[in-house]
């Protein structure tokens, strides 16, 4: 019986080894915390520069005109519409001459000859591993009028500045409020405008990779992009697809479709907004890493070009233009391209209008190009599954491994140090390898038939020891013999005890193996060859009823009480039985 116990308590450790048992993997990640470090290192800041020698001449008063202007406002002060204070007409008079520029002033000499560089920041997001990159159509490239106004405003601040300057001399006494400033200058940059020349214009899209470890500093080189394919800008089809050569194992994000949202669902819009990357405060490391915001689908318009554009509350900003838009499943719904403006000309939050999936991937097809998720991307992600389920010994040779693929990857660096000081701090939380445990299951299997084969001879032997001395009939076996000799049947007396049969029963064990049942759910890491969610391990009990016993024809012998060591014997069998089933099913690697 002790041995019977040994193998008994070692098959239920055998079995709990080829089983182990998972906590509830659930744990309390964000939607944006996870949405943001699984998309992140594909989202780019891109940038639109144009070079050239731009020349403008030096602005003159025409007089005349000046004059009649100023018999205008007297009479307009006069005759009540405009207040008589000086300010006010000052800033009245500057109202009217901006409104028609070249009525008042005119080309001078000498002509001003500056080497100019204006451009501006956008977001885009590659698709495939080897390159392709989407973004919008207003990021790769200006209209003759809006690419003038911005030289006006970039390239010759130093001018206009000079000039809004000298003709505010004329009011010094009324100490030029902000406004004031701002009404002259306006002036001279729409002069610059009407009457400037470029020479040698040139234009070049780029993209600024992060550096490892994330955001870009003043070391980083942008990656000139080829532009394969434009539409046309907002309120069209405004879209744009660039190309870096020389591209492997880029990080990917994935595309939806529009049917996966609708009205009230969250959106989250990445990329980089001006009002951030503009901003000297802020190091340029930081400020050049992607933002998330998030806010509700609003409603589905249509632009009077008949193009789709969903309105939505995430807030978005100058710079945000071109950056995918996701679903809370991670998936591409959408790019942002614009957002209401103030009428001071800055972005406002409250509204922001995306192009729906369904139009980019219309213009992908165009050309061909197959969004696929790279390598990369799968291991980072798969990576990120065990790192937030606090498996950090499980996401660190991942992670190590996502860095061999990408060595640029911006922030895989800092998870791999995060990993290990989560695991030097005893914080690891990742489960032993299904693999050891099946190792163990096999070993202590082995042991329990070795042990089973030695319980058998030890029974064996003692059935021997205890066999009575079988009598002789003249050479006829005894149960021959007892077939020969039938005697009549005898009824019992009225009131005595029932047959010694009926007072046999089979007793099972008195402490039967409880078969071992785990089901394991939850959430577990997305490894390579496992699913999540499997339920594993499950075995329904086994019942405690007798074994049948075959007996030869002829009289049956009066049954007698089974001996312990054969119900032993029978236990063991059924309970081997059921660890390999269990066995059978333990954990796939």
């Amino acid at each position: 019986m002790n041995l019977r116990r040994i193998i008994v308590a070692t098959a239920a450790v055998s079995v709990l080894a080829a089983s182990p048992a998972y906590a509830d993997e659930t744990p309390d990640v964000p939607i944006g915390t996870r949405l943001a470090a699984q998309t992140h290192p594909a989202v780019q800041l891109t940038s639109l520069t144009y070079t050239g020698k731009v020349s403008v001449p030096t602005p003159a008063v025409n007089e005349a005109n000046l004059y009649a202007l100023v018999d205008k406002i007297t009479a307009d002060v006069v005759a009540g519409k405009v207040a008589s204070d000086q300010r006010t007409i000052a800033k009245y008079m500057f109202e009217q001459m901006n409104a028609n520029v070249g009525a008042y002033l005119v080309p001078g000499t000498p002509e001003r000859v500056v080497d100019a560089e204006v451009g501006g920041m956008c977001t885009g997001w590659w698709v495939t591993p080897d390159g392709y990159m989407v973004t919008g159509a207003h990021c790769v490239e200006m209209g003759e009028k809006e690419l003038y106004d911005v030289f006006a405003q970039q390239a010759l601040s130093k001018f206009y500045e000079e000039d809004a300057q000298g003709i505010l001399e004329m009011v010094k006494d009324l100490s030029p409020d902000e406004e004031m400033i701002k009404l002259a200058e306006n002036l001279f940059i729409n002069f610059n405008a009407a009457n400037m020349q470029v020479n040698g214009l040139k234009k070049e899209i780029a993209v600024l990779q992060a550096h490892p470890g994330g955001g870009v500093d003043k070391t980083a080189k942008p990656i000139v992009a080829e532009l394969v394919d434009v539409g046309e800008s907002y309120p069209g089809k405004d879209y744009a697809l660039l190309k870096v050569n020389g591209q492997q194992n880029l990080p990917t994000v994935p595309l939806g479709d529009d049917a996966d949202v609708q009205v009230g669902s969250t959106l989250y819009i990445s990329g980089f907004p001006g009002l951030v990357t503009n901003t000297p405060f802020f190091s340029l490391e930081s400020k050049l890493d992607p933002a998330l915001t998030e806010g509700p689908y609003n409603a589905l318009r249509t632009t009077d070009k008949g193009v789709p554009y969903i309105q939505t509350q995430a807030p978005s900003y100058h710079g945000n233009s071109g950056g995918p838009v996701f679903s809370k499943d991670g998936d591409v719904i959408g790019m942002l391209i614009a957002g209401t403006v103030s009428e001071g000309g800055e972005a406002s939050e409250n509204e922001s209008f995306v192009l729906p999936i369904s139009v980019i991937k219309e213009k992908l097809n165009e050309k061909g190009i197959k969004p696929t998720a790279s390598a990369t991307t799968t291991r980072w992600n798969t990576a990120l599954d065990a790192f937030f389920l606090k498996h950090y010994s499980e996401a660190l040779p991942i992670f190590r491994e996502v860095q061999a693929l990408h060595p640029t990857h911006p922030w895989v660096a800092e998870y791999i140090t995060n990993s290990q000081q989560a695991i030097t701090a005893g914080k690891d939380e990742s489960p032993q390898s299904t693999g050891f445990w099946v190792l163990i299951g096999a070993g202590v299997l082995v042991a329990i038939l070795l042990g089973l084969v030695l319980l058998r001879l030890v029974v064996r032997r003692a059935k021997r020891k205890k066999r009575p001395q079988i009598p002789v009939y003249n050479g006829v076996p005894p149960y021959q013999a007892q077939a020969q000799q039938i005697p009549a049947y005898q009824p019992p007396p009225a009131h005595s005890l029932p047959p010694a049969e009926s007072t046999t029963r089979y007793r099972p064990p008195s402490q039967p193996y409880q078969a071992y049942q785990q089901a394991h759910g939850g959430q577990h890491g997305s490894q390579q060859g496992q699913q999540p969610g499997n339920q594993y391990g499950q075995h329904g009990q086994h019942g405690g009823g007798p074994i049948p016993q075959h007996q030869p024809y002829g009289q049956q012998p009066q049954p007698q009480p089974q001996q312990p060591q054969d119900r032993n014997v029978a236990d063991l069998e059924r309970e081997l039985e059921q660890l390999r089933r269990q066995l059978g099913n333990r954990p796939q690697q």
